[in-house]
């Protein structure tokens, strides 16, 4: 069963909704030779000879910008550039070189200056902020960098500020002197809080180098790997491609960092297969949209989301990935509860074992996949740097994968009447060539949207910092809530929506720590790494929450369904990413750690909660649920949410006896439900 999408052809941009439209072919070449050159340097700096601060950073972003300017024309895809349009692409091409080339040949004359910038520093700062939002413009959206200039004009407003006019129109709360254009634009391109800083500092380390790790597992086939085995494990039971996709989705969007890349890469098999054993087309594009955005919780790599994370809590990036494992588990198995719930009521059959792939087939085929996740999690366990860990694991896969193509040209293929000879040599070879191109181009074009998030979040942070914004959004949101942490927490999901609306997931989670995690961690008591991990979770909701449910809307294309439709119901599927915080939350033992009992304890409730509440909502688990003991489930999970023990005992118990009474309903019922696997 070949499930593997079309890569294209090996260094050849394809259109695509992540990556670009088609392009005219010098303008794909010079695509492929710069992505090339990017990767090859993050490779340099990453594994060979680590390069300063600003010197990484600022070639990065060089680098970045030209590729958004080739990849996204001015008018947008859908139109020729023409004259016009080259003529502002090569402008903004220019500006985008010279931002990153003034300051890594005048780098040591800036920092002899300590802070009293030239004119020339000022312009260079102003053109490099306009090409900043201006990529962001053609590679994430209008929204990302209209945000960007609002916190420009922000900086500016006030009595001393370069807008003082702009300043009478903000609220009290808002105020604040505001800052010359020359304070705030040395901030932004010359300061360690501005374009330079943090998110883009790790968008340039740790986030590219796993992004190019999981562009190498891609074009070698890790895709169709992970989804045979996945298939290969659950296909045969009730809502087997549901339930695959939630497997599949897992493994692929942990690497691949976007919950949109995974949908209609993973979705375009596990969709159609889903609707063909039953499923709904909108149910269907649901669950492909909520587990394509477990992808982005799931370790090792999390997205961007576990750099940042270690980063600003300076917390070993192994921990973040340790401590995520059971929350990730815990939201992967509410949404695999969601599918098999939803095939029992309908009484789904597995697929024939004919159609499924074999499991020893599979690994035999596949075992190169697994050696460079061991590696990796190995070198971290050991503390190596991840940029390290991810130079190693990228060198792992191009050694694995050349061994594989060795054994089967001298060993398995004479034994299959093949026999080695200098044509099948340089056709190996010249295959294996072109799949690097492809692997180090991709990566680049894979990295070019959160790069992109992390420079103009960086504008956002250096205003933040300039104006204190942070604190005064931290005294809004205690005098919004009343000081009641729920509603604090409420008002961070409604904040995170909105912003979804117009943000990248990373550039979300960013801004929203920035204004609010000041409130969560010292107003409201909340850990720091709790307030971190919080924030994340709620970041991710944009992709499955309706209006703008951008994977719920990728899934309803593939599916053919309506987008809102299938936007509840990805909105339905992945509830965990709301309730699993709040169990964070109020149950701070489970990520922080604490006595064994506790623990255990704590883990056990947390999957009672989750699957009584998933039943609730379905109305069924291993029986029709009557409309009391829905009801009821209710008050029993928010009891289990208090910190009370006693309160948290009762709610458990009372689940476990809502539960225990649908069981015995099931067994005295003998309630339908689909065959383990369909008649081959």
């Amino acid at each position: 069963m070949d499930l593997t999408p079309d890569t294209g052809t090996p260094g050849t941009p394809k259109a695509d909704p992540q990556k670009g439209p088609e392009h005219p072919r010098p303008v794909a070449l010079a695509i492929v030779v710069i992505g090339v050159a990017l990767s090859l340097f993050q490779m340099y700096g990453a594994g060979i000879e680590p390069l300063g601060l600003f010197y990484q950073r600022s070639i990065h972003l060089a680098f970045i910008m030209v590729l958004a300017f080739l990849m996204f024309p001015a008018f947008g895809p859908r139109r020729k550039r023409g004259i016009l349009g080259w003529g502002i692409d090569l402008a903004f091409l220019a500006a985008a070189i010279a931002s990153g080339g003034y300051i890594v040949w005048n780098l040591d004359a800036i920092f002899a200056r300590a802070g009293f910038w030239s004119e020339t520093d000022i312009w260079m700062g102003i053109l490099t902020t306009v090409t900043v939002l201006e990529a962001s413009r053609r590679a994430i959206g209008l929204g990302m960098t209209m945000i960007g200039v609002v916190a420009i004009l922000y900086a500016l407003a006030g009595p001393r500020g370069a807008l003082p006019w702009l300043g009478e129109w903000l609220p009290g709360i808002l105020s604040h002197r505001g800052n010359s254009l020359d304070r705030l634009v040395g901030q932004l391109y010359l300061g360690q809080e501005g374009i330079f800083g943090l998110p883009l500092g790790v968008a340039a380390t740790y986030i590219f180098v796993f992004v190019l790790f999981g562009a190498f597992l891609e074009v070698t086939g890790a895709g169709k790997f992970f989804i045979d085995l996945a298939y290969a494990a659950t296909g045969r039971k009730p809502g087997g491609p549901a339930k695959a996709a939630v497997l599949a989705s897992a493994g692929m969007g942990s690497i691949s960092g976007s919950a949109l890349a995974n949908v209609v890469t993973t979705g375009a098999f596990t969709i159609p297969l889903m609707k063909r054993l039953g499923y709904r087309p909108a149910q269907a594009g649901g669950i492909e949209a909520a587990a394509s955005t477990g992808g982005q919780i799931t370790p090792p790599l999390m997205g961007a989301g576990a750099f940042l994370i270690s980063e600003y809590t300076r917390i070993p990036y192994i921990d973040i990935v340790l401590i995520s494992i059971f929350p990730a588990i815990l939201y992967l198995g509410t949404v695999y509860l969601f599918v098999h719930i939803v095939a029992m009521k309908a009484g789904m059959k597995g697929m024939p074992q004919a159609e499924l792939p074999d499991v020893k087939s599979v690994l035999a085929a596949g075992w190169q996949f697994i050696l460079p996740l061991f590696l990796l999690i190995w070198l971290l366990a050991i503390n190596l740097s991840p940029m390290r860990v991810g130079f190693w694991a990228i060198l792992s896969v191009i050694i694995v994968a050349v061994l594989r193509a060795g054994i089967e040209m001298l060993v398995l293929d004479p034994r299959r009447g093949k026999p080695l000879t200098g044509a099948r040599i340089g056709e190996a070879v010249k295959a294996g060539t072109g799949l690097l191109i492809q692997a180090l181009s991709l990566g680049a074009r894979n990295a070019v949207a959160v790069s992109m998030a992390c420079a103009v979040a960086g504008i956002i942070v250096g205003v933040v910092g300039l104006t204190g914004l942070g604190l005064k959004f931290s005294s809004m949101m205690v005098a919004l809530s009343g000081g009641n942490l729920v509603a604090a927490l409420v008002l961070v999901l409604i904040a995170s929506l909105i912003l979804g609306m117009g943000l990248p997931v990373t550039a979300s989670y960013i801004v929203l720590i920035v204004l609010v995690g000041p409130a969560l961690s010292e107003e409201f008591g909340i850990p720091l790494l709790i307030a971190h991990l919080v924030v994340f979770w709620y970041s991710q909701d944009s992709n499955v929450t309706p209006p703008i449910a951008l994977a719920g809307f990728a899934g309803a294309a593939i599916a053919n369904a309506k987008p809102m439709e299938t936007s509840v119901q990805a909105w339905k599927f992945a509830k965990g990413l709301y309730l699993i915080p709040l169990f964070m939350v109020y149950n701070p033992e489970m990520i922080l750690g604490g006595p064994i009992a506790l623990v255990i304890w704590t883990g056990l409730i947390a999957i009672l909660a989750l699957v009584a509440f998933a039943a609730a909502i379905e109305g069924w688990l291993f029986a029709p649920m009557d409309v009391v003991s829905r009801v009821l489930t209710v008050p029993a999970t928010i009891a289990v949410f208090h910190p009370n023990h006693a309160v948290e005992a009762a709610g458990a118990a009372a689940l476990l006896a809502i539960l225990g009474v649908n069981w015995l309903r099931g067994r005295r019922e003998g309630a339908p439900g689909g065959n383990e696997s369909a008649p081959g």
